[in-house]
């Protein structure tokens, strides 16, 4: 078997390098960086981490299961820890030995049924040396949140205008006028960073969204509950009951109320922004409705003087070293049966392309297993490889939502209810698991033909 080529050492790239070598399958792992981690290291090139940056969920909801974090780790651990986390995943599972690292993805194309795949080295002249290399299939999981999404502003801003995924540090807003743009869980992080630094914090909404507070009497939130599985629609109402307790109504604090319901889109599951809204030191305003210089005028028809406008407008996804076509792309993402199989292609996976909450990195551990099993079953001609074939191209087109009515924005495209994900995952591999042959796997070694 030619080896498979896999794209990323962040944590969705290592359990997939993980699971494929369970399964006895030759691959190689490009990481453009010069160690693993991914967005969770902030010295990557790719990173769009920011130093005050912790974890949202908490860690026994998100930790991969085989390898849980320290019981010295915080509930909400910091960007550093999860580096050494990963760093130490690597390392137990022997997965840097299956890594290039400092080597950037350059081009993936079809070669009849395999993949013709040029990397180049990272320099620091630019000029590094490219190789070109065949391999029996690749997977893809290299992130989708280091592209930022930009929204072209009303006007022309006078003053500095910057997105979130360039933040780092906030003694860039030491006595500046800040106006974020956006309220997803890193723009309420900033905001609240700004607060300490800046002259002036305006927060600019288009629409209402959902606060959870991170503890309920002392519990991780999203560890409430956790257990027991209710109808949606109660999980909804009690999610918004337990928010309006602990937090009040986003009306309350002079913002819009979200005319959606709870988890149609992303909680922002921050109560600090609130705390400080409260207290003054965050004023929120309408949506942009123009600019002039360093006025910015609201639809509200209010309006404020600014020296930086910060955009915390979210990513897009993003695949430049492979044509669109290839991966099947409809409207915001592409279309795959459970975000990751593609309806033609055997093997080509998107890694990591599913957003759920409560998700965690053991959900897409669970996703990389099925996609080992897949190719390791297909290889050997098995029954229960050929219905999953038929399946995933049968099912391409259809959303694991779970019935929930997501809203229709690019960062959403790709989310998932994760109960319904996990389950069909694991119906899938229970099944791929039936006919498994326990025979050694020296038949799964194999080098990339070079070109």
């Amino acid at each position: 078997m030619k080896p498979y080529a896999v794209i990323g050492a962040g944590p969705m790239g290592l359990c997939t390098v993980r699971n494929l070598m369970k399964y006895g399958i030759p691959c190689i792992g490009f990481e453009i960086h010069n160690d693993v981690g991914g967005l969770w290291d902030i010295d990557s090139p790719t990173s769009t981490m920011y130093e005050s940056a912790h974890l949202i969920s908490s860690k026994k909801m998100t930790e991969f299961a085989e390898f849980p974090l320290p019981d010295h780790v915080a509930q909400f651990p910091h960007h550093s820890e999860l580096r050494d986390y990963f760093r130490a995943y690597a390392k137990a599972f022997g997965l840097y030995e299956r890594y290039e690292f400092n080597t950037e993805v350059v081009r993936c194309e079809r070669d009849g049924n395999d993949w013709r795949i040029t990397t180049r080295i990272v320099s620091g002249d630019g000029k590094g040396r490219e190789q070109t290399r065949v391999f029996g299939g690749l997977l893809i999981a290299n992130g989708t949140l280091h592209h930022p999404n930009i929204p072209k502003l009303p006007g022309d801003f006078a003053g500095e205008v910057l997105h979130s995924s360039a933040y780092r540090d906030p003694v860039i807003f030491d006595g500046k006028r800040v106006l974020l743009v956006g309220c997803g869980n890193s723009g309420a992080d900033i905001a609240v960073d700004a607060v300490h630094r800046a002259k002036s914090v305006d927060i600019s909404l288009r629409r209402g969204y959902y606060f959870l507070p991170k503890f309920i009497g002392g519990v991780p939130t999203d560890a409430v509950g956790g257990r027991i599985k209710l109808p949606r629609f109660i999980q909804q109402r009690i999610s918004v009951a337990l928010s309006r307790l602990m937090l009040g109504r986003p009306s309350q604090y002079g913002l819009p109320e979200p005319d959606y319901k709870m988890f149609e889109s992303h909680p922002v599951i921050n109560s600090l922004i609130l705390h400080h809204i409260g207290h003054g030191d965050i004023h929120p305003r309408g949506d942009i409705a123009s600019i002039d210089g360093h006025k910015v005028t609201f639809k509200g028809g209010d309006s404020g003087e600014y020296d930086m406008i910060l955009l915390a407008t979210g990513y897009k996804l993003h695949y430049p070293f492979i044509d669109q076509d290839l991966l099947n792309w409809v409207g915001y993402a592409p279309r795959l049966y459970l975000n990751v199989f593609h309806p033609e292609y055997d093997n080509l996976f998107l890694m990591g392309m599913v957003e759920a909450v409560g998700l965690g990195w053991e959900g897409r551990n669970e996703q990389a297993q099925l996609v080992a099993l897949y190719i390791r079953q297909l290889s050997l001609g098995a029954e229960s490889a050929r219905r999953f074939k038929a399946i995933k191209r049968e099912r391409a087109a259809q959303r694991t939502d779970g019935g929930v009515n997501y809203l229709d924005l690019e960062r959403m495209a790709y989310y998932v209810h994760k109960d319904t994900y996990l389950k069909a995952l694991r119906s899938h591999t229970a099944d791929l698991q039936r006919d498994l042959q326990t025979e050694d796997t020296d038949a799964f070694t194999g080098n990339a033909e070079a070109i």
